[in-house]
């Protein structure tokens, strides 16, 4: 049995310049299902939280603004200056080493460095399994125990008559993209050769039977 999450009270007040912000600027762009474990008390600003593949950090207003360790990467070096752009902003207190350019299949950081660790929209671009096994089990490497993951990615949940393989599970979807895409088997047999347990159940969005994104949230075994 993996333990109860720790949970952070949101009942203090605003400070007065917090209470002027409205929700899109607390938040700005961030992923509505990121956002449901906000709102479910996952987080506690002592967390040490990784996004992994975090573009122009539009995943990280919000515990930017909250004081939190923020760290992230991102194979585009563009994309990395402006979140340390962002970060100057809103969290001057952080280090601008904190962000850094690379790739997940080789994370700058020592083993069990993280609390949380954010991967949205990027493991669907793996070249096949193996490179799909590797960005998993660096990601694994990075988290501490009890700690847990937060991925959504594309799969073919729902969608299965009308993806077309182009080989080493990378599919050509209805929308005209071509992903590597994950099923149900596949996640629950990853979550288990990565020592972990589903603290929610696997979650599906079909949009308009064009594409299908998958919600997958592990904690890692202790």
């Amino acid at each position: 049995m993996l333990p109860p999450f720790r949970s952070v009270s949101h009942n203090e007040p605003p400070s007065a310049a917090a209470s002027d912000l409205s929700i899109a600027e607390w938040f700005g762009g961030i992923d509505v299902y990121l956002f449901d474990q906000i709102q479910k008390n996952r987080f506690t600003p002592s967390m040490r939280i990784l996004d992994a593949g975090c573009g122009s950090g539009r995943n990280l207003v919000f515990f930017l603004r909250s004081s939190y360790k923020v760290f992230g990467v991102d194979h585009d070096p563009s994309a990395i200056e402006r979140v340390i752009t962002l970060a100057g902003d809103l969290a001057p207190h952080l280090p601008a080493e904190n962000f850094q350019v690379a790739d997940i299949q080789k994370l700058p950081f020592s083993d069990e460095a993280f609390d949380v660790i954010v991967c949205n929209a990027v493991l669907h671009f793996a070249e096949d399994e193996r490179n799909f096994d590797i960005m998993c089990h660096e990601l694994m490497r990075v988290l501490r125990p009890n700690a847990f993951l937060f991925a959504r990615l594309a799969s073919d949940i729902g969608i299965e008559d009308r993806v077309v393989s182009r080989g080493g599970r990378r599919f050509t979807l209805p929308d005209g993209t071509d992903r590597f895409l994950v099923d149900e088997h596949m996640l629950l047999d990853m979550t288990a050769k990565l020592d972990g347990a589903l603290f929610e159940p696997i979650k599906t969005v079909n949009v308009q039977g064009q594409r299908c994104m998958t919600t997958w949230c592990i904690q890692k075994n202790a």
